[in-house]
């Protein structure tokens, strides 16, 4: 695992995008320090103002720094991100194990109910539980790890084949070792490569749906400072301000992009092994 890693970060592309990804884990990590304005701080008479030294990246229509803002919809926008991706593939990982270690009507029904679930496109079916259960924090983060969940389900499930029939499983299994140790001892750390690369991959997935669910209006609510929300307050300003949209919308864009990036490599990286 760790020659994979060394692989990985030879990549000059990999670099740049650890790069984008730790700069915004540190101002996460530190907005309360390097934040220069409150983010929910209004100002009417500043509404709409292009970039200056004062504001570096202008003010949104009640006033508000937007650079502040983008500051701390890091820690919004990154939370959503790991807890939700965690959520779906922990899940994921335990329902997707044990119906492809068992089989018989255990997988039947976990893979009957993962066809239903995949049935809906993901980012609809996010939509479809935080219309049913409300906009907040937490609804967001559930229903994004609700809508990543079948695909890991699946995914789990035929890795989980593939090493149960291997040599040192059926001989763990014909010395009776528990089924839970040959579980977590045997199957789930070979299979670990590819979910490390799918997990990288749901990270940015996840972006993309919080943010989507803001954009529409049903993700985290305002005043809050996510990137989707932002957008979509944003967008009725897109030829008298353009610059409300710019920030939020590269945001997303440069962190979704260097998930996929180092999320490809890896998986490329995985599949030459």
């Amino acid at each position: 695992m760790m020659e994979q890693y060394r692989r990985l970060l030879k990549s000059k592309r990999v670099k740049i995008c650890l790069l984008i990804i730790l700069s915004f884990i540190f101002m996460a990590l530190f907005a309360d320090f390097i934040s220069p304005y409150d983010p929910l701080e209004t100002d009417l008479s500043k509404s709409c103002r292009p970039p200056s030294i004062e504001h570096v990246l202008g003010t949104d229509e009640l006033g508000r720094d937007i650079l502040s803002r983008i500051i701390y919809g890091s820690r919004l926008t990154l939370t959503i991100s790991f807890v939700a991706t965690a959520l779906g593939a922990t899940a994921g990982i335990f329902f997707g194990v044990i119906s492809g270690y068992f089989g018989g009507i255990v997988d039947t029904v976990i893979q009957r109910i993962t066809e239903i679930l995949l049935a809906l496109p993901g980012f609809l079916l996010a939509i479809m539980f935080v219309a049913i259960m409300g906009s907040n924090l937490w609804t967001v983060i559930i229903s994004v790890s609700i809508s990543m969940t079948p695909s890991f389900i699946r995914m789990v499930r035929g890795l989980t084949l593939q090493v149960r029939e291997l040599e040192y499983v059926l001989a763990a299994k014909q010395l009776g070792v528990n089924d839970v140790k040959i579980m977590f001892k045997h199957i789930i750390p070979n299979v670990s490569p590819t979910i490390i690369a799918q997990i990288t991959l749901n990270l940015g997935t996840s972006i993309l749906f919080a943010s989507g669910l803001g954009f529409l209006g049903i993700g985290v609510p305002p005043p809050a400072p996510e990137w989707g929300t932002m957008l979509g307050t944003g967008r009725a300003y897109i030829f008298y301000a353009p610059h409300l949209i710019i920030s939020p919308g590269l945001s997303v864009f440069l962190l979704v992009l260097s998930f996929n990036i180092i999320g490809d490599r890896l998986g490329e990286i995985i599949a030459s092994k």
